[in-house]
């Protein structure tokens, strides 16, 4: 025990100079920088479970710890270990301050497939085997990914530098995720042909034309994959089947226009698709453990509070 807090201490004390950094560039919320697709989370612990959809991204946390939740799988990280989301993930997430009450911190560098692509054709070639579980995967950090983390960070204090040296640095970064048993996922989005891929421009367009609806067939023509194949991968990498996954970004969205205050619930429903706002009304229950008035009232009370 008295090992594992010199061990949490040691990796705080590291991170210093990632929060110093970081908290001069950072809003409560959400933050984009200057650095293209590096975004930065700063938030206060909560009890709610809020919905998010999880780019396909890195997330690095540099204070506090967060669950994340696809429907049976719960994944839990902190600043010992980094996220990698390989396609765009309806998930149910929560944050948690650290035990001193120190906020969330986090940040997230949204992937670029052909930077990846580029980058695995000049490495050895590496033997995944075939595509297991969803396409989401939590792996622990290291010292050179540290310290290229902190260096891509230390350009938001002279941002004349980024337009040069920030590629250079993602590249590294990049590079230092690829290699070994860690870069599974980042290797499998830098193989066009595979079937993640595939999964991926279903994803792309179930992402894009969720208030319509799901035609299969479509699917089957984008992805280059049978209807029994496209159901099987999509479940096993997203956790969804295509209509299951079209329903939580519906779902999700709803919430969004219901809490900017713009709609009532029956108009939202047919603005994301439904046909029916009785229907929405029964899944929006299902799905977030309240209708939807009293839902968007409860968290509109929680913000209100922790402000």
């Amino acid at each position: 025990m008295v090992e594992d807090r010199c061990y949490n201490q040691l990796m705080k004390n590291e991170l210093i100079p990632h929060l110093d950094i970081t908290l001069r560039h950072a809003q409560s919320g959400l933050t984009i920088t200057q650095i293209p697709r590096v975004d930065i989370t700063v938030g206060q612990g909560s009890t709610d479970k809020a919905p998010c959809l999880y780019r396909s991204m890195i997330c690095f946390i540099l204070q506090g710890s967060k669950r994340v939740a696809i429907n049976d799988n719960l994944l839990n990280y902190d600043s010992e270990q980094y996220l990698i989301s390989a396609l765009d993930l309806p998930l149910i997430g929560q944050i948690f301050d650290t035990e001193d009450g120190l906020p969330y911190v986090a940040i997230s560098l949204v992937l670029d497939p052909a930077i990846l692509a580029e980058l695995a054709a000049t490495m050895p070639p590496i033997s995944d085997g075939i595509q297991k579980g969803i396409g989401v995967e939590i792996n622990p950090m290291n010292a050179p990914l540290r310290d290229t983390l902190l260096r891509l960070l230390s350009l938001l204090d002279t941002p004349d530098d980024i337009p040069v040296l920030a590629p250079m640095i993602e590249r590294e970064l990049l590079y230092r995720l690829l290699q070994g048993s860690q870069g599974r996922l980042l290797r499998q989005i830098a193989q066009p042909d595979g079937a993640l891929n595939s999964i991926r421009r279903a994803v792309a367009w179930i992402r894009d034309n969720y208030n319509v609806r799901l035609k299969i067939e479509a699917l089957c023509d984008i992805s280059g994959m049978s209807r029994a194949s496209l159901h099987r991968h999509f479940l096993s990498m997203t956790g969804f089947s295509p209509i299951q996954y079209q329903k939580q970004l519906r779902l999700q969205e709803a919430r969004q226009l219901l809490l900017a205050g713009e709609h009532r619930a029956s108009d939202v429903a047919f603005v994301v698709g439904y046909e029916s706002a009785s229907q929405f009304s029964r899944e929006y229950l299902r799905q977030f453990g309240a209708p939807p008035a009293r839902n968007v009232r409860e968290i509109r009370k929680e913000i209100a509070v922790n402000k």
